[in-house]
């Protein structure tokens, strides 16, 4: 706007004065008066060239005012492009200062927010490190209590021998006493067994025993046969000796009958001890069969 041909506003305000200075003279003015005072062509002349002198004057200012009018529109058209930049410019400019303003709001809240932390940090750090201090004494008086306690623990080492040989011992008893629960419970495994075994003897004792009283009833009718056999012979002495020899050998001939009174012992002997092997008759022979029992 500087470098514009265009006139200031004073310079604008004293020719618009100057104008209308020119305008309306003055009665004062001495030419006036003294025109006025001689009213004649001349003087009628001289005014209207006065007149026309001062309408060229007026048109000149009209003109020099129509161009300032003119440069002033214009510098204010400029001037108010120019107040419209800026204000553009203002508007980034505070919309940047407001966001640099609600930044920095937003950081002093947030470094008022890590600050509380820090307060709270430093208290907490404050506590743990009271409590380091607490756990340090706690850890010499555990210390102290450990060397106490190793102390009594290297005691009870040396104290520990013969309690270690009594552990022997008794791991030695128990050893003993382990084998001895397993000799009873063969034993009573082996005592199911010959009992079992012993009440098969039994039944096959009682049909032996049934069969030895039908031999003897059998051998008790062959002795009364051999008998009256022998009473028929004295009666008949004539019968001859061939009679009498062959009812000797069919009364003590042939086979053999085994002694009730041995059977009876086998029998006790097998239920007094059924873990030994006992002698039983074999049914239907004199042949006695030995019979082992089993031990497990």
């Amino acid at each position: 706007m500087a470098g514009r041909q265009y006139l200031s506003a004073p310079d604008a305000i004293t020719l618009r004065e100057a104008s209308h200075s020119r305008a309306k003279p003055t009665i004062a003015d001495a030419r006036l008066l003294h025109r006025v005072a001689q009213p004649s062509s001349a003087a009628l002349e001289d005014r209207i060239a006065i007149q026309h002198r001062e309408i060229q004057s007026l048109l000149v200012d009209n003109q020099r005012l129509a161009a300032t009018h003119v440069a002033l529109k214009q510098e204010l058209s400029a001037t108010q492009q120019d107040l419209r930049v800026l204000s553009a410019a203002a508007a980034s400019t505070k919309a940047e200062k407001d966001a640099q303003v609600r930044d920095v709001y937003e950081r002093s809240l947030s470094m008022e927010a890590e600050a509380r932390k820090v307060e709270d940090v430093a208290a907490e750090l404050a506590q743990v490190r009271l409590d380091v201090q607490t756990l340090s004494a706690s850890r010499k008086e555990l210390v102290v209590q450990l060397q106490a306690v190793e102390d009594d623990l290297a005691k009870a080492r040396l104290d520990s021998k013969p309690v270690l040989a009594v552990k022997a011992d008794i791991e030695g008893v128990n050893r003993e006493i382990q084998r001895g629960r397993d000799a009873i419970e063969q034993e009573k495994k082996t005592r199911v067994h010959n009992s079992k075994h012993r009440q098969i003897m039994e039944k096959h004792m009682a049909s032996m025993a049934s069969e030895i009283e039908k031999l003897q009833i059998e051998l008790a009718n062959a002795e009364r046969r051999a008998r009256a056999s022998v009473a028929a012979t004295v009666a008949n002495p004539n019968a001859g000796y061939g009679a009498i020899s062959g009812s000797t050998e069919m009364v003590y001939g042939g086979q053999s009958y085994p002694n009730p009174y041995s059977m009876h012992q086998v029998q006790n002997s097998a239920e007094s001890n059924p873990q030994y092997g006992s002698e039983t008759v074999a049914h239907g022979s004199g042949d006695i069969q030995h019979t082992n029992i089993y031990r497990g």
